[in-house]
Order: structure tokens, then sequence, then C-alpha cells
């Protein structure tokens, strides 16, 4: 009589054999005859009880499986020059498949964006679930690149992706060198068409230099994410033509002493403020704040080469070491930034608050200020909290001290308000003056954070009800409820914690900010706030008014940051036109194409921020480098089929504990607890558990950590062989629980046991 296959051993065979799965196909290739098929049944049941199997008709099949033609779109190319594509109707409850699409010679060209129909065959290979054969496409896409590290072969030479998703190389002819040298981080496109057999082809077109270097690391991120960083000289020549703004048609706010407050490294300011008691005795203990913002429509005209290419950007993207701006330097730096004691352009608010911090009135002007000083947060906090410097002293009882008393107000009207109040540090990294990380830190938070924090709210609501009033077009900063899937697994987080989140009711921020308060204090308070913060939509601009959830505001619009915000040209323009202050308001094209434009610099954002992201953790992984061998203490953060990610407490950096270092026991993924168990010890491990780790790898190029699980709660985990399966290293694996790389969702099945 033939063994009992285990599950994994099922899962397994039916994943290699998608098309011969009923119990009988199952019972004749493990050999299982008579009464033992009884045994496969309860096995099978247990399967589909768990969520791995799905019974369709007389059929095992893994719910998380696509039908074998589907509708795809395709993703960007990776740096071998693969395309891969996601499935446009995916109702699964595992993380989404991987699919590579192989195109044959006589196919038409595919790239990011296109939509197919194609004919899918499930495969096992460690970047992707399915390969696809094109049946029909609509669209056309741009070239391949690759962004890698340049190898020198007696061929020519091969390229090394930097990209954690990258699992194959890519070769280069001698003719295609261009001139690289052994070592180089080097850009490159793809040269020709790629087989089934062999690398695809590349030639070198830019050298990028030394990929160890401490000015590699942002480069890296601006390259792989395709952010645009050299201004055409059409728009530089645009931005060095611009002159100095006169008072002509402009309301005179120079003698209104407005300051910037900023952080102490700000590359522009955009932004003033001021306060005043109300003088008007039926107001008595209101407060007036003026907000003054950089009037960057008066340089950037509709379909100007400078607004095509704001708009091509999007925004700012910024860096520890640089920043990409939206505007070249002669704007952003100098003539739309309000420095200290030189006349600026400026769209100003003035905003009436009662005794209680509530908005009765504002106005919006078109003005010329000079910033009465530049302060930094440090410098502001410092002068109210009693130890004013020789820049501050002087500003402290006719600015400061009315500027934080009209913020008491604000805050009680926040407080009523009730947005959501979550807590969590920002981390800081600190270079040395070579370029290279001196140290990580969290940033304070102080009142004078605060303070412009409340201002900026405060003028964004003002400017989309005037907009909203006159009837004008606009873009509104939309955050809209979560999701109600996602609300039940911070429920289930919360109660799991020993925390409780209502149920049954229309969610308001209030009850999230009660369950941030009863986890306050507690080991379990960065959880709570990381689950609260995974519940929450995504933000988004919009040409519709569905408020911002988050803020607990009705009308809300980016308004204070046009020199960092295409988002927030659009508001300004859109504030000309309403107040008939010039013709340099909002355009036909503007309004024509404002849902378009929304979606558009709601990408460029996601962009900048996984560019920023990814350069944070490459960062963080040179930081710590150094530290390979080391033990250190961290809390897990995230748990999925492949393994278990650990927040370091010291640096704040994500690493992953791979599932195949846990032990030899099968592991089963509980989706909805968000848990792995042993299946042998029963050992479970949850999010917000203490861990103790060991530091296994750092690599610097790709931002990896890989991480050793050696206590989880103080209890002593069970040793396991260190040796990876396949000899994978962590310059292929993605380290962040937002996400996964395609190399991770090939190994979907990994989690049921150690390989």
């Amino acid at each position: 009589m033939s063994k009992m296959p285990t599950k994994a051993e099922i899962l397994d065979w039916i994943a290699a054999h998608p098309t011969q799965n009923t119990k009988r196909d199952i019972a004749k290739a493990f050999g299982i005859k008579g009464a033992a098929r009884i045994d496969l049944k309860q096995l099978l049941k247990e399967l589909a009880a768990e969520g791995h199997l799905e019974k369709r008709k007389r059929t095992y099949t893994d719910p998380d499986r696509l039908p074998p033609v589907s509708v795809l779109e395709v993703l960007p190319p990776n740096d071998q020059g693969d395309l891969f594509a996601k499935p446009l109707e995916w109702h699964g409850e595992g993380v989404e498949p991987a699919v590579i699409v192989l195109p044959r010679a006589s196919d038409p060209a595919l790239g990011a964006g296109d939509r197919i129909l194609a004919r899918l065959t499930v495969v096992h290979e460690e970047d992707h679930n399915y390969e696809a054969r094109l049946i029909r496409k609509i669209g056309r896409s741009s070239a391949r690149r690759v962004l890698g590290i340049f190898r020198k072969t007696p061929e020519g030479g091969r390229i090394t992706p930097i990209d954690k998703a990258a699992t194959l190389e890519w070769s280069v002819p001698e003719d295609a060198r261009h001139g690289a040298k052994d070592g180089e981080l080097v850009e490159a496109e793809q040269s020709g068409p790629k087989g089934r057999m062999g690398l695809p082809r590349a030639r070198i077109l830019s050298r990028l230099g030394d990929p160890s270097g401490p000015k590699a690391v942002s480069l890296i991120a601006i390259h792989q994410h395709g952010i645009p960083d050299a201004f055409p000289d059409k728009v530089l020549d645009e931005a060095d033509a611009a002159k100095p703004m006169g008072l002509k048609g402009r309301e005179d706010l120079r003698d209104m002493p407005l300051i910037t407050i900023d952080p102490s490294d700000a590359r522009d300011h955009d932004d003033a403020v001021y306060a005043e008691p109300d003088p008007n005795p039926e107001n008595e203990g209101g407060h007036i704040i003026w907000v003054a913002i950089a009037d960057v429509a008066a340089y950037v005209l509709p379909g100007s080469e400078l607004d095509k290419e704001a708009k091509k950007r999007g925004n700012s993207t910024y860096f520890p070491d640089r920043v990409v701006p939206m505007l070249p330097d002669r704007l952003s730096g100098d003539l739309c930034s309000l420095h200290e004691g030189v006349p600026r352009p400026c769209i100003a608010v003035a905003m009436t608050l009662d005794r209680d911090g509530n908005k009765i009135s504002h106005r919006f002007v078109r003005g010329l200020m000079r910033s009465a000083a530049s302060l930094s947060y440090e410098d502001a906090q410092s002068a109210i909290d009693g130890h004013p410097s020789d820049k501050a002293a002087p500003l402290l009882e006719p600015v400061l001290k009315p500027l934080f008393a009209a913020y008491d107000a604000l805050n009680a009207a926040r407080d009523r308000r009730q947005p959501l109040d979550l807590d969590l540090p920002e981390r800081k990294i600190e270079l040395t003056e070579d370029g290279r990380v001196k140290s990580v830190k969290f940033r304070d938070r102080l009142t004078a954070h605060k303070v412009i924090e409340e201002c900026m709210i405060l003028a964004n609501v003002a400017a989309a009800e005037t907009l909203l009033a006159k009837r004008t077009p606009l873009l509104f900063r939309v955050h809209e409820e979560p999701d109600q899937d996602k609300l039940e697994a911070l429920r289930n987080t919360a109660q799991a914690s020993g925390f409780a989140l209502a149920k049954g009711q229309v969610l308001k921020t209030s009850q999230l900010n009660r369950l941030l308060a009863q986890a306050a204090g507690t080991d379990e308070a960065e959880l709570i706030n990381i689950a609260t913060l995974r519940s929450m939509s995504q933000a988004y601009y919009g040409p519709e008014n569905f408020g911002h959830f988050g803020l607990a505001l009705k009308n809300y619009a980016h308004f204070t940051s046009p020199i960092r915000r295409y988002s927030d040209l659009v508001v300004h323009r859109a504030l000309i036109t309403a107040h008939r202050w010039g013709k340099d308001g909002l355009s036909e094209s503007d309004i024509e194409h404002m849902a378009k434009t929304a979606e558009h610099i709601s990408d460029t954002e996601r962009r900048s921020m996984m560019a920023e992201r990814d350069t944070t953790d490459r960062y963080l992984a040179a930081y710590l480098s150094e530290r390979v061998g080391d033990e250190m203490e961290g809390r897990i953060n995230g748990i999925a089929r492949f393994g278990v990610f650990v927040k370091l407490d010291d640096s704040g950096a994500d690493g992953l504990v791979p599932i195949r270092s846990l032990g030899n026991e099968y592991f089963h993924f509980d989706r909805e607890a968000g848990t792995l168990m042993g299946s042998d010890t029963g050992m479970t491990i949850a999010l917000g558990q203490r861990a103790t780790v060991r530091l296994v790898e750092a690599e610097p190029v790709t931002g990896g950590l890989e991480l050793e699980l050696l206590s989880l709660d103080d209890k002593a985990m069970a040793s396991a062989p260190r040796q990876a399966r396949g000899g994978r290293g962590m310059s292929r694996r993605r380290t962040s629980p937002a996400g996964r790389t395609k190399s991770d969702k090939g190994k979907r099945k990994v989690t049921r046991r150690r390989k």
C-alpha cells in the first residue's frame, strides 16, 4: 500500500497537472487504492476548508487559478526585457499571479498599458506562474530598457539588473558596449527579440559610473522609475527669460510680517504665514490667519514649455541627497521661492476664526509680499519655548506668539472634527559630505510642525470652498472611505491584540481614533497604527468632490505647494479665473483635460513615492551592510505565504525572514487572520510580535535585507538549516511588506512547507 501523500505534495502535484486533478487522478498519481481513498478524500476536504483548493464539479483546483483564456494588461518591461501582465478580472483572495508574455515572431509589438486577450499555460518558474500567448491586442508602447551593473566578457559583456524583481541577465555584444567598463552602472535598451532560449540582447545607452558611489543611490531610483531629471533646452530658456514681478494688479502685502517656517534643509519656500488677533469687537477672542503662497501661475502659463514639462513631471521628487524638481531652479529656487527680504508675487488668503477655531470667513487676494524672515521649525519652537535665537527674538511677540495662539484655537476645532490621528514616526537619513549614510534617526514632531500643517489645511479648505461657490473647475484632493474588506482585516488585527473596533455602522475617523487611543502606550501601538494606515484607501486627485475621509473634511483641494505639485498650480489657475485676476488662469485645454490630468498626476505622485521608498531601502541596506551577523530587535509587521517581515527598531528598516528558514514543518498561512502556524509545533507567527533576528544579508544595490528569526516574544526558535534552495540571493528578492516581486510570486507554494 502506498504511503499517503502530505498536503504539500498534493498541492504541488495539482499545480503541476492543472488539467488532471479529479480525485481519481490524484489517487492514481500517488498509487492510493481501496479504503485509503477515504483518507485521501478527507485530506482534500481539509485543503479546501483551508482555502488552498476549490472543488468545481468533480475536479479540485487552486481557487487563485486564472482561466485558460484571459484578458490581461501588459505591465512595463522588467530589466531583462521580459513583458509581464496582470489579469484584469482577478477574483482570487491570494496575491495576484504573475503572467509572462511570450511573443512570437509574427506578433505585433507589445508594451506597457496594452490590453490583450491571451491563452495561458500554467508553469513552474521562479519568476512567474503563467505563460501567455497572444490571441489579439490593442495599443503600442516604447522600447524596453534596463538599468544594471555591466560585467565584461570575451563576447562583449552582460548586464545584471539592479531591480529586486529581476531574475535574468542581459547580453551585450562587443559593438554595443560603447566603452562601458567592468562594474559600471549602465542604462541599456533591448536591441533584439528574446527567444525562448538564451538571454535578451541589449545595447548600452549611457554609463552612469560607480554603482557603489553615494550619488548612485538616488540615481538608480530616478532611472528605474523613469523620473525625468533633465530639463529640455526650451524649458530652461523660458525659465531663464523670466523676470521678477512688480506690484501692478496686486495688493501690496510687503509691510505685513509674513514669515516662512520650513525644515532646516528646505530646498524651496512656497508658503508664508502671519496671524493677529481679530480687531472686530463682534469676534472677541478671534484670530485672523494669513497664508501666502508663491504665485507660480504668473510664471508658468498654460500651454508653455514650462507648463508642459511641469505637467509631465507632475510633482517634485525628494531624495536624501538631491531633489528632482518640477520646475527649473530659476523658478523653484529663485523667482517663485519666498526668500527673506525679497519682494515676491503671491496668492494669499486671509481667514477669520472665532475663539473656538471655527473659520467664519475668508478672502483671497493676488498680492506682492516680502518675507520678514525664513525660520526653521526648530528656530520657531525654541523661541516659543523661551530660548529665541537672535534671528527669532524680534519676531516672538509680534509674529510667533499670535501665530501659536491662533493654532491653539485651530487645534481645538481639529479635536472636535476628529481627523485620523496616526502616530507613525518619520525616518530621517543623515548623510556625510561625500553622500554616505551617517545616521538614521526619527524626526522630531514639534508643535511648530503642527502649526504650519493646520494653517495649510485651512487654506486648502478655503480654496476648495471658494471654487465650489464660484462654480469653477478644479482638482480636489480625494480620500475615500476604506474598503470594507480592509476594515474587516483591521478589526481582526485589533481583536487579536485585545482591542475593539465597532462594527455595523457608518465608519467615522473618531471610531478609528478611539482604537488608536486604546493601543497608545502599549506594545501593540505601532502595530495598530500600521494596520490602520494599511486599511486606508489611497488618496488621489480628481475633478469630482468625494471628500477627504482621513482629514474628516467635505471640501479639500491642494493649494499650498505649486512649486512642487502640479495639482496646486491648477488650483491657482482656477482661483485666477474665478476672481478674474488676469489671463493666466485656466485654459480651455486645462478644463477639457481635467480628468486626464488628475489621473496622470496621481500616477506621478505614486511613482515618486515608490522611488523615494526604494532609495530609502537602499540607503538603509548600505547603512546596515557593515552589521551583517549582528542580532537586532524588531517587531513583525507583515506576513505572507513566502515569509515574515520584521521592522527593525533602531533603523525602521524592513527585512524579510524567508519561509524556508523557519523550520522543517508544514506552515499553514491563514489569510484572514494574517498568521503562519506550524503543523508540528503549533507555533503561531502573528503581526505585532516582538522578534529578535540576525541580519543575514544586506544588499545596498537592491535595498534587500534578509533576516534569520531567533526568537519570538522572547521564546527561542527551533534551529533550522540556513541553505536556501536554488541559492538565490537577496538581490532578487523584495523586502517590503507593501508588495512582492515576481520572484516572490513564483514561490507561492513554498509557504506550505520548508523546501
